[in-house]
């Protein structure tokens, strides 16, 4: 029997602006300890990162402000709150990593992606990110036109 081939990870939320709004860094993936409503809720696809951010609470990390709706095949008794601070897994020395990189160069650490792995298993792709300014956003624009309409020109030449 051949080896199984891992899936591809599965989205569940993703942050479009982030790379717009910041400078990504590093990237870090961190597990998501969340309650059964939220896992189901999440395979659905409508939760939403955009306006979250990881960041620290009493030595921990925790994302907040993730937007995941209520479970409706759940019952009332056993739903969530849909934008409670969910505490994020990583390793203690990668904590001491991103505590001291925030509080040294200033970074914030912004989700970038929501998925599941291949075992299924919740996970939180997080960037330490500096913001841009508007000179920058308006660069990166220009160069993402160019390549758009430099990729046209080579279509159309063939």
């Amino acid at each position: 029997m051949a080896p199984r081939e891992p899936e591809p990870r599965r989205l569940a939320a993703q942050n479009r602006r982030a790379r717009f709004d910041y400078f990504i860094e590093d990237t870090l993936e961190a597990g998501l300890m969340l309650t059964g409503t939220e896992v189901k809720s999440l395979r659905s696809g409508r939760a939403s990162i955009n306006e979250s951010y990881a960041g620290l609470d009493h030595g921990e990390l925790y994302l907040f402000n993730a937007y995941i709706p209520e479970y409706l095949q759940a019952g009332r008794w056993l739903q969530h709150e849909v934008r409670r601070p969910r505490k994020l897994l990583v390793h203690k020395r990668e904590l001491n990593k991103l505590m001291g990189a925030i509080k040294q160069k200033g970074v914030t650490l912004v989700p970038m992606t929501v998925y599941f792995n291949d075992r299924g298993i919740a996970k939180v792709q997080v960037g330490l990110a500096t913001g841009k300014r508007k000179v920058d956003k308006r660069e990166t624009e220009k160069a993402r036109t160019w390549q758009r309409d430099k990729a046209r020109l080579m279509r159309e030449k063939g």
